[in-house]
């Protein structure tokens, strides 16, 4: 009974307060947009976070995400709060937007694949304890199917009033969080088959339209919607997946997979996003949602399903340590001792989130492989890259951290792109090219370079599925689409 919701819905009615708890990712850019577009609802986000709150409530924010500090200034002791006081803020709510982390549990039963819905049962019984009287509570975290059951039986124990459980899944891409929230392209709401989730639903249906058009917004059943955002991670991981198996296919045969990945995307049956050849997927949440998703599937006794979706997390494992042999093997089997300048260590471009970045797994290999590596990364910082990386005893001194692509380059034997962040396409390559040691390579785990221009300079460049010398029509598939198009920038944009 998924749908297009064009129906008229009832009034909103007493919703004038929304509580939303968990101050993260998820949480908060929701929350300030929410705020923005409805600045007759008071939105507190409550977080048990202090340092956290704190910092939400001062111009030094958590984390990146593209114009969010603006919204949030706009909007910031108006009708948005940041507080750590959850008794207050859920008794005075009428709606709770749950928002926590749900990360792999690490040992135990399902340990790597199994959901850790410890901060999912802490909320219900947070809510339980604080609640006066009904509530309707909506799932913003992405959960397994069935997990909206552990919220409404620690409700049903524990508090006498009704409450509604909803499901409204987290589609919005990071670094794109506030373009995505603000004009999203589908809003989606789950309930059950009762006159008071119809009710709820109604209610949050209400709230969104107020800036979503009515034929975006979907309801649906409570477990459709749960499994909706499961299902769309693994979908766009299998994209990324597939066309990193063809990258390596096409390097043993010489063709290029951007021409290749051109001419599938053009069939509309197919489209053009997520069919760019990279290093790998990294982020929270697609190895994390592909892994619920096994776990799902192992525990119904779904062996060859779960078989299926493990071989996405198989050829993007495989992409990674490719990768990194690749730099080795093409450096006369050897980086022991040598600078390698890395470029980027951010899962994508536009947010600092580190979180899985494929980065972090070629800079392991390359270190135990006694690289001298020198980071530069436009918004990570030092102390995040250092936490990423997990360093052992004895490679403290083999990584430096540097504020400029230039210092990263220099004396360097190669550069690995593995993050792609615009201003690396901008950069002199000239100036870089008379710094670096000869001969010297560039490894574009991207795909984002110039590679005949680089090369034109003096430079090895070694691609991402990308043959050694560019077939005569590459030049012309690359002028062509950037004619249709509109500019070199827009078509790799159609891969985010």
């Amino acid at each position: 009974r998924c749908r297009a919701d064009k129906r008229v819905q009832p009034d909103m009615g007493a919703v004038k307060n929304v509580c939303v708890v968990g101050a993260g990712h998820v949480g908060a850019p929701h929350a300030a947009v929410l705020a923005q577009k409805c600045p007759d609802i008071k939105v507190t986000v409550c977080d048990h976070d202090e340092r956290k709150v704190a910092q939400w409530n001062s111009s030094l924010l958590p984390f990146y995400e593209p114009s969010m500090q603006e919204v949030i200034e706009d909007v910031r002791g108006v009708n948005l709060f940041f507080s750590t006081d959850f008794a207050s803020a859920i008794k005075a709510a009428d709606m709770i937007m749950v928002s926590v982390s749900t990360p792999l549990k690490t040992e135990g039963t399902g340990a790597g694949y199994a959901p850790n819905l410890m901060c999912v049962e802490r909320v219900a019984r947070l809510i339980a304890e604080s609640a006066d009287g009904p509530k309707i509570i909506v799932e913003r975290s992405t959960v397994p199917v069935k997990s909206a059951d552990i919220i409404k039986r620690v409700l049903r124990f524990n508090n006498a009033h009704p409450m509604v459980v909803l499901s409204n899944p987290e589609f919005a891409r990071q670094g794109s969080a506030m373009i995505d929230q603000s004009s999203p392209e589908r809003i989606m709401v789950g309930g059950e088959d009762s006159a008071e989730a119809k009710a709820a639903t109604a209610a949050l249906v209400e709230i969104y339209a107020r800036w979503v058009p009515r034929e975006r917004i979907i309801t649906s059943g409570l477990w459709s919607a749960e499994l909706s955002k499961l299902t769309a991670n693994a979908f766009l991981a299998q994209r990324i997946s597939s066309i990193n198996a063809i990258s390596a296919l096409c390097e043993r045969t010489g063709a290029d997979v951007d021409e290749v990945s051109f001419a599938v995307g053009v069939d509309s049956r197919i489209g053009r996003k997520y069919l760019t050849a990279s290093v790998g997927f990294g982020g929270a949440c697609y190895e994390t949602h592909i892994r619920n998703l096994i776990y799902l599937c192992r525990s119904f006794r779904l062996p060859q399903v779960a078989d299926y979706w493990q071989h996405v997390l198989t050829l993007n494992d495989y992409q990674k340590r490719r990768f990194a042999s690749t730099v080795v093997a093409s450096m006369f089997n050897t980086v022991s001792g040598k600078k390698l300048a890395v470029w980027g260590v951010a899962y994508k471009k536009n947010t600092d989130d580190t979180r899985d970045s494929p980065a972090f797994d070629v800079c392991k290999a390359l270190l135990n492989e006694r690289a001298q590596l020198c980071i530069y990364d436009p918004r990570v910082s030092s102390e995040a890259t250092a936490l990423g990386l997990c360093l052992a005893d004895g490679q403290e001194t083999l990584v430096e951290c540097v504020s400029d692509a230039y210092d990263a380059a220099a004396g360097a034997h190669a550069i690995l792109v593995l993050t792609e962040w615009d201003e690396f396409a901008r950069l002199d390559f000239f100036r870089i090219f008379s710094q670096m040691e000869k001969p010297a390579f560039v490894f574009d785990g991207r795909n984002m370079l110039d590679h005949a221009a680089l090369r034109a300079i003096g430079f090895n460049v070694i691609g991402i599925g990308k043959p050694v010398t560019p077939s005569p029509t590459v030049a012309k598939k690359k002028i062509d689409a950037v004619s249709a198009v509109g500019s070199l920038s827009q078509l790799h944009s159609l891969g985010d």
